[in-house]
C-alpha cells in the first residue's frame, strides 16, 4: 500500500506504483509492467469516477495476483469520465493463465466501490495503513450483511 502517492499525472502515478512494487520485490520486470499498464490505459481510462481508478493488466509468470492500494490526497488526472481527479487507486496485476480470477478480483473491487458511497472519504480521512485496511474491511463486511 502507498498511503501518499506523490505523482500528479497518470503516467507518473503508474510509474510510482510500479517502482514501489519493484522496491518491495513483488515484481521483476518493471518496464514490461509499466508498458502493459500504459497499453491498457490507451484502450480507455481505468478511472471509474468518484475519485477511484482500477488500473490493471496481465503479466506472464505471475505466481499469484497483486493488488496494490495507492492513495493520493491531492488527486491525479487519470482521465476519468466524470472529469474529477482520482484519489484512490486499486492496481491489479494478474496472470493471463487465470482470467476468471482476474475478473473476480476486478468485480469485487468494483462492487465494493459501487455499494459504499462513503468509502473514498473514509479512506482519505485515515493516514495509517492499518486504519485504512480496517475501513475497507468494515465496508466490505457491511455490504455483505
Amino acid at each position: 500500500m502507498i498511503p501518499d502517492l506523490s505523482s500528479r499525472s497518470a503516467n507518473e502515478a503508474l510509474n510510482e506504483m510500479v517502482l514501489y512494487l519493484k522496491g518491495k520485490k513483488k515484481i521483476q520486470k518493471e518496464k514490461e509492467l509499466f508498458d502493459k499498464l500504459i497499453q491498457r490505459e490507451e484502450l480507455g481510462s481505468t478511472a471509474i469516477g468518484n475519485g477511484f481508478a482500477i488500473p490493471h493488466c496481465k503479466i506472464r509468470n505471475m505466481k499469484s495476483p497483486i493488488v496494490l492500494l495507492a492513495i493520493s490526497k491531492k488527486g491525479v488526472d487519470f482521465h476519468s469520465l466524470d472529469g474529477k481527479p482520482s484519489k484512490v487507486f486499486f492496481l491489479v496485476i494478474s496472470s493471463p493463465d487465470n482470467p476468471s480470477l482476474s475478473l473476480q478480483i476486478l468485480a469485487t473491487i468494483a462492487h465494493l466501490i459501487r455499494k459504499t458511497k462513503t468509502l473514498r472519504n473514509k479512506i482519505l480521512n485515515e493516514s495509517e495503513i492499518g486504519s485504512i485496511l480496517s475501513v475497507i474491511k468494515r465496508e466490505e463486511e457491511r455490504i455483505h450483511e
